[in-house]
């Protein structure tokens, strides 16, 4: 079914304030490079700036797939989204483009960064390997909920 034949169930797009205050709301989502096969799917906190930014700081080994697809990515995705129950959640699904921020800019975004998740076993693998902090503009956005029973299960008007 498409979004449209949803809303009949209770399906709602989100605006972008809506957007703007579930993005500030949320510390990790998936990441979709292209690959030759099939997008390469990854797990990622991230730091956002309120408005069209979102920030990722990688943990690079010394072959690093993430890194090489993010370098030669032309577009990307992201999605960050909340379940709480089958009829209440949320899903923001961004597309936008990659690119490596110098580390001579690391402490401008250091307000950014400091609210993005981060597993404890990346915290001492970073004092060991290398670290790089990458940029994703957003170009779209879109945003869909459902906070509510569908309508079938609504309480009948009296």
């Amino acid at each position: 079914m498409s979004i449209d034949e949803l809303r009949e169930y209770g399906l709602v797009e989100m605006d972008d304030a809506e957007i703007r205050n579930f993005l500030s709301s949320r510390k990790a989502g998936v990441l979709g490079l292209p690959d030759d096969e099939a997008p390469y799917l990854l797990p990622l906190s991230f730091g956002y700036d309120g408005d069209s930014r979102l920030y990722f700081t990688y943990l690079l080994g010394s072959s690093s797939r993430k890194e090489s697809l993010t370098e030669t990515a032309k577009a990307a995705s992201f999605l960050a989204f909340s379940v709480d129950t089958m009829y209440n959640w949320e899903s923001v699904l961004l597309t936008g483009r990659l690119s490596a921020v110098p580390e001579s800019s690391w402490d401008d975004l250091e307000g950014v960064l400091d609210d993005a998740w981060r597993p404890g076993l990346f915290e001492s693998a970073a004092l060991s390997g290398s670290v790089a902090v990458y940029e994703f503009r957003v170009d779209e956005q879109r945003g869909i909920k459902h906070q509510g029973l569908p309508p079938a299960f609504e309480p009948a008007d009296e």
